[in-house]
């Protein structure tokens, strides 16, 4: 690793703390800057391949060496301009304006990598938006991936997070005219500043791709002083380039542990979720706390942090894509689960973990672990799952899974309509299940869980338990679930019917 002393690192107080990448992930030792939350310590946990310590001096410093090398070797640095990207990369990363995917950090050469830009890292202090600075960064960014991608890859991903929590800081409402033609400026410029960035390198390895006239324009005016002119001249400068390096540079990619350690609260152009973020107490509890859009706007606006930060319905995320859309290079990844129609943002309200709904078993020799919150009356509101053997991709889907089902139980769903949806669904892994005597076997992970809501929450003792060969791993089910050869009636359930799947177990003791 290159020696700390000489650049920014360099008299950066850090402290040391123990985090784990999720809450059932053994602690390791971690060191980050004074006044990072723990949040940020469990995202650096995340980021680091391996179970050691973990330093964010030393991690970044192990990319940013890395494609240090690959650009020189490539051509695209030599001496002075290694050193100036370096102290650059990491003047972003100190100040949370920017870092690189978590593909970069583990060295995943498999993985396309991406550079993320945290908006509300660039609010000034007066109430404006750091344009130069932003601009500058973007350039940072695709310097960055060209040297990591050995100047060879026509496309590379620059993106941006949290621009709803740049609008609350600005005080724009997200589904308001000027909060569209607020993204669709920062979406401008940030394509403009990247496309100039493109032409220099073009400038120095040769241009591979032809500079296009850009149409539509970006917005002539927007709240924001000065934003519209510097996306109108960062479009300019990079038609003005006698070509470009890169055919595509902008895309919005789902956030990871990259956007949580620069302190991003929601991706790309999702709007926020409510003004208040769920946060694990010391006790091993929950409770509700303000989240950093919501301070931000309680500073700047007060007694405007409901009309900020209300949840927005679907069409209004619609609206903001439309607005951004004619300045990327592929289209922004939908959220996980559509926010609800909009209502005032719920006040800070005191979330306690219910004794006994933490379960660790083991279904089918898989580990895994279901967590629930309650709100103070002892209704369920939160359902979380942790996993230890499965791969990354599951793990994934099984938590946005677990993010939908939240998001309806806080919407007013009965429980009664999952647990009717998800008990008895198959898949692996499926089998036994040690740590829960009420339940011995289950056809999945979700299998059990919904059974075991459904005895905690509703009581529910009537749900039968699948035999043995219910849970074999090569079970195609009963003639009932199976769809008939030939053009017979069909069954009066439905094959995928919960019920209908409930009836083809037997009762066994």
């Amino acid at each position: 690793m290159a020696p700390i002393q000489g650049t920014l690192w360099e008299g950066v107080p850090l402290r040391r703390t123990r985090a784990g990448a999720d809450p059932d992930a053994l602690p390791r030792p971690v060191a980050l800057p004074l006044g990072w939350e723990e949040e940020a310590a469990a995202a650096l946990a995340a980021l680091v391949p391996g179970q050691g310590p973990a330093a964010l001096p030393r991690a970044a410093e192990s990319w940013i060496q890395r494609a240090l090398r690959a650009g020189q070797r490539a051509g695209v640095l030599d001496a002075a301009g290694a050193a100036d990207l370096a102290e650059a990369l990491r003047a972003l990363l100190l100040t949370r304006r920017g870092a690189p995917g978590a593909e970069v950090w583990r060295n995943d050469a498999k993985a396309e990598s991406r550079f993320v830009l945290n908006l509300p890292a660039f609010l000034e202090p007066e109430g404006g938006f750091d344009l130069e600075a932003y601009a500058e960064a973007c350039g940072t960014g695709i310097r960055l991936l060209d040297c990591l991608a050995g100047a060879k890859s026509p496309r590379l991903r620059l993106g941006f997070a949290d621009l709803a929590g740049l609008l609350a800081g600005l005080g724009l409402a997200y589904d308001s005219p000027g909060g569209r033609a607020t993204g669709a400026a920062i979406a401008a410029l940030t394509l403009g500043a990247a496309e100039a960035e493109s032409g220099r390198i073009a400038a120095r390895l040769g241009a591979r791709e032809p500079v296009a006239l850009f149409w539509p324009a970006p917005p002539a005016e927007t709240p924001v002083p000065g934003l519209a002119a510097a996306a109108r001249a960062a479009l300019d400068a990079a038609a003005a380039a006698p070509g470009l390096r890169h055919a595509a540079l902008l895309a919005l990619a789902m956030p990871d542990a990259a956007e949580a350690l620069l302190g991003a609260e929601t991706g790309g152009i999702a709007p926020a979720a409510s003004a208040t973020r769920a946060l694990t107490t010391d006790s091993g509890g929950i409770a509700e706390v303000p989240s950093r859009a919501a301070l931000r706007a309680g500073q700047a606006f007060p007694g405007r942090i409901a009309e900020l930060l209300a949840p927005v319905p679907e069409p209004a995320r619609q609206a903001m894509c439309g607005a951004v859309m004619a300045f990327l290079h592929a289209a922004p990844p939908a959220p996980l689960a559509l926010a609800g129609p909009a209502q005032p943002a719920p006040r800070p309200v005191p979330m306690r973990r219910h004794a006994g709904t933490t379960l660790h078993v083991s279904v089918g020799g898989h580990r895994a672990a279901l967590r629930t919150a309650e709100d103070a009356e002892g209704r369920l509101l939160e359902i979380a799952f942790s996993l230890s053997k499965e791969g990354a991709a599951y793990r994934s889907l099984m938590d946005g899974f677990a993010q939908a089902v939240s998001l309806g139980l806080q919407r007013g769903v009965p429980l009664a309509d999952y647990v009717e949806a998800f008990a008895y669904t198959r898949f692996g892994p499926a089998g036994a299940v040690e740590g829960d005597p009420a339940i011995p076997r289950a056809t999945s992970v979700l299998d059990w869980a919904f059974r075991r809501l459904a005895l905690d929450y509703l009581g529910r003792r009537d749900l039968p338990q699948p035999s043995e060969e219910d849970c074999a791993p090569d079970t195609v089910g009963s003639a009932m679930q199976q769809a008939p050869l030939l053009p017979l009636d069909l069954p009066a359930l439905p094959v995928a019917s919960p019920r209908g799947r409930r009836r083809s177990l037997r009762l066994v003791g």
